[in-house]
C-alpha cells in the first residue's frame, strides 16, 4: 500500500508497494494508468497469439456525454482542419473576407453605372442630357435677346446723333 510522499494520517511511517505487489495488480493505490504487466504475460505462457488493439479499424473515439448515442450535425461546431506543411498550396491565393467582397462589388457596380452614364443609358442621364439642352435653348434666347437689345440700343445712338 503506497503512500506516497504526503501523508494523509499522522501514521508516522510511509509504505511503498514492492514491485511484486505493482506486476501482480494487488496494490492498493495503484493509479489507473498502469496496466498490468503480469496478466498479459500468463496470457503469452499459454501460447495464445496476441491480439493488438491499437490498430485502426478498431479504433473507437471516445465521446462525451450523449455524443455516442445520438448523432447531431451542428452547424456551429467548427471542426478541426488538419492540413500538413506538404499539402499546402504557396501560390494559391486566400480567399477574400466578406467585408472585402463586398467593397470590389460596390466598386464594380459604381464603375459600370459611370460608364453607363457617360453613354447616357441610364434615367438619371436622360434627364440631366434634357436639362442641358432646355439651358443651351434659354441661354442661346437671352444671347439673341442681348445681341437685339445692343443692335437696337446702337441704332437709338446713330438716330440721336443724326
Amino acid at each position: 500500500m503506497a503512500k506516497g510522499k504526503f501523508k494523509h494520517k499522522p501514521t508516522g511511517e510511509r509504505t511503498f508497494s514492492s514491485p511484486e505487489e505493482i506486476a501482480a495488480g494487488t496494490s492498493a493505490d495503484r493509479p489507473r494508468t498502469f496496466k498490468k504487466q503480469g496478466e498479459k504475460d500468463v496470457y503469452d505462457r499459454r501460447g495464445e497469439p496476441e491480439q493488438e488493439e491499437d490498430s485502426e479499424d478498431f479504433a473507437k473515439t471516445k465521446y462525451k456525454g450523449t455524443e455516442g448515442l445520438i448523432e447531431i450535425e451542428n452547424p456551429n461546431l467548427v471542426k478541426p482542419k488538419n492540413i500538413k506543411a506538404k499539402d499546402i498550396d504557396i501560390g494559391k491565393t486566400p480567399d477574400i473576407s466578406r467585408r472585402e467582397r463586398e467593397e470590389l462589388e460596390k466598386q464594380q457596380s459604381h464603375e459600370r453605372y459611370m460608364k453607363r452614364q457617360e453613354q447616357g443609358k441610364t434615367e438619371q442621364a436622360r434627364k440631366d442630357l434634357e436639362r442641358l439642352t432646355l439651358i443651351r435653348q434659354q441661354r442661346a434666347e437671352a444671347a439673341k435677346k442681348r445681341e437685339e437689345e445692343k443692335a437696337a440700343k446702337e441704332e437709338r445712338k446713330a438716330e440721336a446723333r443724326k
